[in-house]
């Protein structure tokens, strides 16, 4: 973490100090060499290769609440599938629970303090399952992961093991932050996420990838998971895929009222407020099964004081999946969480019909103490949210059900691939919503008000943002959402709007989500994707905005006439004074108040920081203004127009 901060300190002085040399064109127009090779698992149009493959692991799991002791104990079959060209001696697996240990790397960094710890995961037994025997395995526990070294290596192109897991660990409190317990008005709430031992990835790009869970997010495979929880008898549990046994765990009052649900573009009560204030001491356990296909995870969320409502979302084709919320009795009503389904509702359906299918069969948004959180068909929001906050909340964690729970993106690497690409969808929907009634989003820490354009510039100018591509454990914790969120987001805003138009844009994003559905992609594999279905050489624009922090100053220069008379036409000069370069336009404006345009794109710079254009005139020069309508994060607005 120290090496990583330094080396964010170098590159931001490094990027201060070109920021304030003339703009040099072989500078921003050299060619890019991205990071990632092109080979036969990567293709050079950003598609996966005809080689491309990638491992899985199907998960069953059978586990207990204990509500008592605040625990949680199960046990756990991995079935694993070596799908790569590689013989693998050892298996990673991430242990994210150890995170709460005193010794853990997170605890070490952490800049807050804190008092509450847990032993994070305990485990039992670790069993390997293959060729028909089963036996202990030796294992090594490495903070938040854990490696298993084979006795038998696991054979490459579809070699396949079983891992057998017992283990159990101490539910963290409200201050686990990603999941939780805590008490709500009338009952606990259980918020479990990050808890069961989980598969690393090995991939074609960095073998197993096992960068330890210090704050950022996940990298998984993906699979089918069997989950059963056995919790009290009074308790309504919900979790990622397809309830199974609702015959055993629902009365026939919910049941019917679920059917009446899938079938309803209204909201649906499945369990009423005077039903859940009503829940009586439980009297012994029920245990939930739930199944789910082609997920990267599971969790699940438990309480007896839940409320429950649901109605069916429409897909495309004919397709149908069901909203569902759940919150205490303190958080209900229309202008709170009694419009959460609702929300959610028609935010899958209009992702679904503007960018690609939702992928799950269910879309649940919990009202609990791990708030801000999303997860496969699963979403922990915050039982005081409400009004617009709510609305915004609930679009953009929904939103990652596209990024990264469809489009598998390293999340513990590339922050932007799954917040910035989520923060861009989701400003759709605040415009679409009940014909923008809370629209247009602008998050509190990208914005205080005005244009994007504008106040984006607060991280362009600022000498210590790192550039989009850096770690994500190694952002600065006050500039991760300005830079992996709200640059980003924005970045695709004049990528569609400003330089490859909403047609281009829309039909590369959408083969960029359906080639790598289900998949791993690289960085290199989007700005590929971009470059070839949007048909421009990007290159300039991923330099300055993405691997750079650069700034953006056009500036008019001069306007003359020719010859001194203004009805032989008019000549000016517009320059580039910052080193990043976009697509533009120089308006003039004419005494008679009419005016015309000139267009300015990326290629006008190629060779110099200055250009000259001259245009026919009927009437003399009010002025000459660059970016006449705001849409580029110009740094200094002083010198955009030249008054005759």
């Amino acid at each position: 973490m120290y090496f990583a901060r330094m080396t964010l300190f170098v590159v931001s002085a490094a990027v201060a100090a070109a920021q304030t040399a003339p703009f040099d064109p072989l500078k921003t127009f050299a060619p890019l060499t991205l990071p990632d090779p092109v080979n036969s698992y990567r293709s050079a149009s950003g598609a996966p290769g005809p080689d491309y493959w990638q491992n899985s692991a199907d998960y069953e799991i059978h586990a207990k609440l204990d509500t008592a002791t605040k625990a949680l104990s199960a046990t756990e079959t991995i079935a694993y599938a070596n799908n790569s060209p590689d013989t693998l001696e050892s298996l990673w697996l991430q242990l994210d629970q150890n995170m709460y240990r005193k010794d853990s790397r997170s605890s070490a960094i952490s800049t807050r303090p804190r008092a509450d710890f847990t032993d994070g995961f305990v485990l039992d037994s670790v069993e390997i399952e293959a060729g028909g025997q089963t036996a202990k395995t030796d294992y090594l526990v490495s903070d938040t992961r854990m490696q298993i070294r084979l006795a038998r290596p696991l054979k490459s192109k579809g070699g396949s093991l079983k891992i057998h897991i017992a283990y159990h660990y101490i539910i963290p409190g409200t201050w686990g932050g990603r999941t939780s317990w805590g008490m709500a008005k009338h009952g606990e709430i259980y918020d479990i996420a990050q808890w069961y031992p989980r598969m690393a990835v090995y991939d074609d790009l960095h073998g197993w990838d096992t960068q330890p869970f210090i704050g950022s997010e996940f990298y998984l495979e993906f699979g089918a998971f069997d989950y059963y929880v056995t919790a009290p008898s009074n308790m309504i549990l919900v979790g990622s895929g397809e309830l199974k046994n609702p015959q055993e765990v629902l009365s026939k009052a919910q049941i019917d009222r679920l059917a009446e649900a899938r079938s309803s573009d209204k909201t649906v009560t499945i369990r009423t407020p005077e039903e859940a204030d009503a829940a009586a001491p439980a009297t012994g356990a029920k245990t939930w099964h739930f199944h789910m296909d082609k997920s990267r995870d599971v969790v699940f969320s438990a309480s007896s004081t839940f409320i429950w409502d649901a109605a069916r979302m429409n897909l495309p084709g004919g397709a149908k999946a069901l909203a569902m919320s759940v919150y205490p009795s303190e958080s209900a009503g229309d202008g709170a969480w009694g419009r959460s389904t609702e929300y959610l509702k028609d935010a899958v359906e209009h992702f679904s019909a503007r960018w690609f299918p939702y992928p799950f069969s269910e879309a649940i948004n919990v009202a609990g103490f791990s708030s801000g959180m999303e997860y496969p068909g699963v979403l922990f929001d915050g039982i005081n949210d409400k009004g617009k906050g709510l609305f915004w909340l609930t679009a953009h964690e929904i939103g990652h059900g596209w990024f990264p729970m469809l489009v598998g993106s390293n999340e513990r690497r590339w922050p932007f691939m799954d917040e910035g690409f989520n923060t861009f969808i989701d400003t759709f929907e605040s415009d679409e919503f009940d014909h923008g009634v809370y629209g247009p989003k602008r998050d509190s820490e990208y914005s205080a008000g005005g244009e994007p354009a504008d106040t984006i510039l607060k991280v362009l100018d600022n000498p210590a943002a790192p550039p989009i591509m850096t770690r994500a454990d190694a952002f600065p914790r006050d500039l991760l959402h300005p830079v992996a969120y709200f640059k980003t987001a924005y970045g695709l805003v004049l990528l569609r709007e400003q330089i490859l138009g909403p047609e281009r844009f829309d039909r590369a994003f959408r083969k960029y989500i359906r080639d790598w559905a289900f998949k791993h992609p690289s960085p290199s594999d989007f700005f590929r994707t971009m470059e070839s279905e949007g048909g421009e050489d990007l290159s300039y624009f991923w330099r300055g905005w993405f691997f750079n922090n650069w700034t953006f100053d056009m500036a008019v220069k001069d306007a003359q006439y020719l010859d001194g008379d203004y009805r032989k036409g008019v000549s000016v000069t517009v320059a580039n004074l910052g080193q990043l370069v976009l697509p533009s336009s120089a308006q003039v404006n004419f005494a008679d108040g009419s005016n015309t345009r000139v267009k300015l794109p990326a290629e006008t710079w190629l060779t110099s920081g200055t250009h000259t254009f001259t245009l026919a005139s009927h009437q003399p020069i009010a002025s000459v203004v660059v970016d006449p309508d705001h849409a580029l994060p110009d740094s200094d607005r002083s010198n955009d127009i030249l008054k005759k």
